[in-house]
């Protein structure tokens, strides 16, 4: 059986390495010297403060940004599974106190409000649909990427030849939850490639997938997708060998915080959908409350959440609230009842699965082992109804599919179009391409070119897939607007140019 006190490993790739600190450190005044906050509970902190974190204000979660604040961005989504995580942490370490460490009331609520609050941090851009446009750009030029043609030169060809189908699927099927990895551990630069530098058993726990892109397996839950880059794969042996993790077996607290955030945006992304008018709270009760069989074979938690929702109603309405208050408030009491019976399920089917969680034997999700499934798949058949396939949000997903795809156009023109194949910062062959460079983030050209002090070896990576995960590094770090103001500001200045016979160059 799996062991706590290493699957709560505490200590970070920093402290592991071979990193000597500089000499000198000024003393400072002796009442701050203590550290009282455990190691991951500075692992939230450092999440909490950091760049991509915020960038995650002006990103989509399902409907359009915009002037109606109450509606949820990818942050403000993060804030709430990270809360939701956190309390059903405090409720695993009651529910299981004699099987968990003494601190354990401290540590798995902590790692779990870190881990909901990066979840989505790896995110591109303009919801799901930013992640499907990354790959059909990738598909849609894999002959120029992918293969070896005569007109590269050998440099090149050599190059290319030595790209791998792991190398090729990680961008053919590149995954949100993988690039999730880098950026914590990589992209945020502070002198070295040792990103926020967090515990290893919070970066373990991060992982909803434990496969590579080429061994993606739909049948199984832990294979389902993506789980790290070929960039990433001594990083994360590294972390499972530490946390004490084999075979195809998740961290336990993953399998929680997946829970968490299909809790999240199945009860949260139908309250958003009646914030915005595209539905009623009787719409989803009604829809909650209809069985093909009759109401007596309504599953019992929706039959219940559904009775105390319009008793819920009833009460408010004998308080004469304008009608669009008593909507407000009626939807915000079914969200609090909906969000106690999944938490309480998901605590309960942890304790009676732990056996299996522990030892690396349970493959499902937490949240259809338990008895809010059926409410939780009702609550997603209302939101593709009612949300996901409404006009705004379609209209989002096909402006944002569009403007990405332009977009990787012109950053591979500035990434790829350079005097020296094998020199990485050689100049540009054009303006254009000079200033699309320059565009780049600092942070990720100098992991780029490699001019930050690496502790993590990147495994010989072709230079071909270096160029390729620049291209995914920069466009999954940009907020909506970004994108959108860096694609107008590229067409502005580009023109192609022909040969005096008119002809296409």
């Amino acid at each position: 059986m799996a062991d706590w006190s290493q699957l709560l490993f505490a200590e970070r790739f920093g402290d592991l390495l071979d990193r000597r600190k500089p000499d000198g450190k000024p003393k400072g005044p002796d009442f701050a010297e203590g550290q009282f906050r455990l190691p991951q509970e500075r692992d939230h902190d450092r999440i909490l403060f950091s760049t991509p974190f915020r960038r995650m204000g002006d990103k989509t979660q399902v409907f359009p940004l915009e002037s109606i604040e109450s509606i949820r961005t990818r942050l403000t989504h993060s804030y709430e599974v990270a809360n939701l995580a956190r309390s059903l942490g405090v409720e695993i370490a009651v529910l299981l106190n004699d099987k968990l460490p003494e601190d354990a009331i401290r540590s798995i609520p902590a790692t779990l409000a870190a881990v909901g609050l990066a979840h989505d941090i790896g995110n591109p851009p303009f919801g799901h649909q930013g992640e499907n446009a990354i790959r059909a750009w990738f598909k849609r030029n894999s002959d120029v990427l992918f293969k070896r043609t005569n007109s590269d030169g050998p440099e090149i060809e050599e190059d290319v030849s030595r790209l791998t189908e792991q190398h090729r699927n990680d961008f053919l099927q590149f995954e949100g939850n993988a690039q999730t990895l880098r950026v914590l551990t990589k992209l945020q630069v502070i002198g070295d490639d040792l990103g926020l530098n967090l515990t290893l058993g919070t970066l373990a726990a991060i992982m909803k997938y434990v496969a590579s892109s080429d061994k993606i397996d739909k049948g199984k839950q832990t294979h389902k997708k993506v789980g790290f880059f070929a960039s990433e794969r001594s990083l994360v042996d590294q972390i499972r060998r530490e946390v004490g993790l084999e075979g195809d077996a998740r961290h336990p607290l993953a399998l929680v915080m997946e829970a968490c955030d299909d809790i999240a945006y199945s009860v949260l992304d139908a309250e958003d959908a009646i914030k915005k008018g595209l539905a009623s709270l009787n719409d989803l009760l009604a829809s909650l409350g209809y069985h093909p069989g009759g109401e007596d074979q309504l599953d019992p938690v929706v039959s219940h959440l559904c009775k105390l929702s319009r008793w819920e109603y009833d009460v408010l309405r004998r308080q004469k609230l304008h009608p669009r208050e008593l909507q407000d408030v009626a939807t915000q009491k079914f969200r609090v009842h909906a969000i106690h019976l999944m938490v309480s399920a998901v605590a309960q089917a942890f304790k009676d699965n732990y056996h299996d969680i522990v030892n690396g034997n349970f493959d499902g999700e937490l949240i259809k082992a338990s008895q809010a499934a059926a409410l939780c798949d009702a609550l997603k058949d209302f939101d593709r109804q009612n949300a996901f396939s409404h006009k705004t949000v379609l209209e989002i997903e096909l402006n944002g599919y569009n403007t990405l795809n332009r977009l990787m156009d012109f950053l591979w023109i500035g990434i790829s179009d350079r005097k020296d194949y094998k020199n990485l910062d050689s100049k540009r062959n054009s303006p254009f391409s000079a200033y699309v460079y320059s565009r780049i983030s600092k942070n990720y050209r100098r992991i780029f070119e490699g001019k930050v002090k690496q502790y993590h070896s990147d495994a010989g990576l072709p230079i071909r897939y270096k160029e390729m995960q620049l291209l995914t590094d920069m466009v999954s770090g940009m907020t909506d607007q970004f994108c959108i103001d860096l694609h107008d500001d590229f067409l502005k200045h580009y023109r192609r140019m022909y040969p005096v016979n008119g002809t296409p160059s």
